[in-house]
């Protein structure tokens, strides 16, 4: 048998802080009274048990019934027992169900008009459907990160404008929760706002994130304050984000009397992200008996993709609703009975798709591009990048480019032309001999009497950069940058040439993984000629050049980044690992010298625990040696 009184009072030491000598004194409870209730031989008075309902703020006539019930168990009185019981169901079946519905969406940073119209477009749709409590994303208003723009004052006015007009807008027969941030004594916090009757209140975050690609506390200032509501009947606990992974911030809101704990997020994808979010919901659930729902926002904003997969958790820490990955997703939320969930997807098919939709989202939300334009080699690189551009904004809109030299190779050629083909891809052929010869004339004054080397080399790579740049300039199409994380970790890319253009879509992709990807693309439609992946890798730079010449195999080089970079071992931790001590401390040198090229790089959808750009912040200049 649950003893309820025992549980009831464990709540109430929870919220007060007190202790049982401090609650017999605050609320004039006889110490002999409050031992009988401590080890359970006694079930709470009326008056205590009305009491103890009073400071969780919860129905008293529920705690009352458990509690007489628990008292006619005690004394065996078995008429009581069937009576409370019968009180029991009686009140479950008087409490009003709800209906609440998720609002998985993707919002665009700074785009108010658009957002509040989406947000208040949504409501509508949901109030005929029925729905008692619709809820959005963290920031849902602003989107996410909104960085710097929280610093201007007409910003926060314009976001306080659009709050008020949502708030007047719906009908008060639903109630909405959304994140926007909020501003009080010219203190500005991450707030959920809470529509309810054409009446506004506001939870401020108070777990506010300061690491990796966040910096919150920049800007905003933590709550102090648990926040409880009612809608239906239920009493609903609100929470934002890091709030969540708080054990103490989830069970204070609990032992207020929450039945359903709501958090809102705006929480990025990264390789793993999804089941450390389920493992830490699930440790909150398992600690507060509480029903739980978590809402995600979607979409990609610059380097940071999120990634959705919203769910719901019951009491008894079973999902009994999970939203997809990488797409919008209006949902109602079931309790009931735990969900079959679908196979776990290959991570390169995860991948692959966030990787698209970061494409798809930063060419679109900005608005200012009518499409692609990008060197198309041969090699893995392009070809890969190539499917992830055609997969996020289509065929129709890309134009590659092969610009050959002399050292290009006639597989290359043929390789690039039967992609772009097989894809329907418009595609074009530029020879940069008389531009290189021509550059080669001009600088032979200068360079008189020295060998060729690095320089003649990169110059075929900028060269190429210039001309994708002119065409994105005449034509209105970005330029995306197909070099991978290995290459950018040591410098294997040309400054203000290969790494030309507006969007790196591989930049935190190693080399092994653009290999996989490529593999598992293929499995979708052959589009990559398998040439292209069977071939050893070659920036065709000089004769019979590949990768290999400089640089340790890909698979050995890609380990040692993954410890340095990611896991952020030394050098002497590294070599530990069986790695030959030269090869690393080349390796990690090769690092830390090409950090000038990594700061002028375009961005990247961020996928790892550690990517280059906003994540993964180092000094140009600086002598320390890891």
């Amino acid at each position: 048998m649950t003893n309820k009184t025992k549980d009831y009072l464990s709540k109430v030491r929870n919220k007060t802080g007190f202790s049982d000598y401090k609650i017999s004194q605050k609320y004039s409870i006889n110490q002999s009274n409050l031992s009988k209730y401590k080890s359970g031989k006694a079930a709470l008075s009326e008056t205590h048990a009305w009491l103890f309902a009073n400071i969780l703020n919860i129905n008293p006539a529920e705690v009352v019934a458990h509690t007489k019930l628990e008292h006619a168990k005690i004394t065996g009185s078995k008429s009581k027992t069937i009576f409370w019981k019968e009180q029991l169901e009686k009140l479950a079946n008087n409490s009003k169900s709800i209906k609440i519905d998720i609002a998985q969406i993707n919002p665009i940073v700074g785009d108010l008009d658009g957002n509040t119209q989406k947000i208040i477009k949504l409501t509508k749709e949901a109030h005929i459907r029925g729905c008692d409590l619709l809820v959005f994303p963290e920031l849902s208003l602003i989107g996410y990160p909104p960085e710097d723009l929280l610093l201007r004052e007409e910003f926060i006015q314009q976001v306080q404008d659009k709050v008020t007009l949502i708030s007047q807008t719906i009908s008060e027969d639903i109630s909405i929760i959304f994140g926007a941030p909020s501003k009080k004594n010219d203190v500005l916090y991450n707030g959920a706002y809470l529509v309810q009757n054409s009446k506004l209140w506001v939870y401020h975050k108070q777990n506010l994130p300061n690491y990796g690609v966040f910096d919150e506390k920049r800007y905003f200032e933590p709550g102090h304050k648990a926040f409880i509501f009612e809608c239906q009947g239920k009493r609903i606990g609100l929470v934002i984000c890091e709030d969540a992974w708080t054990p103490k911030i989830i069970s204070t809101t609990a032992n207020q009397g929450a039945q359903i704990i709501i958090s809102i997020n705006a929480s990025p994808f990264q390789v793993g992200k999804h089941s450390q979010r389920i493992e830490q919901i699930k440790q909150r659930v398992l600690t507060t008996k509480t029903n739980f729902i978590y809402v995600n926002m979607v979409g990609a904003q610059d380097e940071l993709v999120f990634d959705g997969a919203s769910f719901v958790m019951n009491s008894n820490a079973d999902i009994t609703l999970q939203l997809p990955l990488f797409k919008e997703k209006i949902q109602s939320v079931s309790f009931t009975s735990p969900t079959t969930l679908p196979d776990t997807d290959p991570i390169e098919k995860t991948i692959y798709n966030a990787l698209v939709l970061a494409t798809k989202d930063y060419i679109e939300k900005n608005g200012v591009f009518n499409g692609v334009v990008m060197g198309l080699s041969g090699g893995i690189d392009s070809a890969l990048t190539l499917a992830i551009a055609a997969d996020a904004i289509g065929t129709r809109n890309i134009k590659a480019i092969m610009m050959f030299y002399e050292y290009t190779s006639s597989m290359s050629l043929e390789d690039a032309k039967i992609q772009a083909t097989a894809m329907n891809i418009d595609y074009h052929e530029i020879s940069i001999h008389t531009i290189v010869d021509s550059f080669n004339t001009q600088l032979n004054i200068l360079f008189n009497g020295m060998k060729a080397d690095t320089t003649e080399e990169n110059l075929q790579a900028r060269i190429r950069g210039t001309l994708l740049m002119a065409i994105s300039n005449k034509l209105g199409k970005i330029v995306l940058t197909t070099s991978n994380k290995s290459e950018m970790a040591v410098g294997y890319a040309t400054l203000y040439g290969d790494m030309s253009g507006g969007f790196a879509p591989l930049k935190d992709v190693s080399k092994t993984l653009v290999y996989q990807l490529a593999k598992y693309r293929n499995t979708l439609s052959t589009i990559i000629p398998k040439r292209v992946i069977d071939r050893a890798p070659s920036a065709e730079l000089t004769p019979n050049q590949i990768d290999q010449d400089s640089l340790p195999p890909y698979d050995e080089l890609d380990a040692i980044l993954e410890l340095f970079i990611e896991q952020r071992y030394s050098v002497e931790r590294i070599i530990k690992q069986g790695f030959n001590e030269q090869t690393v401390k080349r390796i990690i040198q090769m690092v830390l010298n090409n950090e000038y090229k990594r700061r002028q790089s375009a961005p990247g959808p961020k996928i790892s625990q550690n990517a280059f750009g906003k994540e993964r912040r180092y000094p140009i200049t600086s002598k320390f040696q890891p």
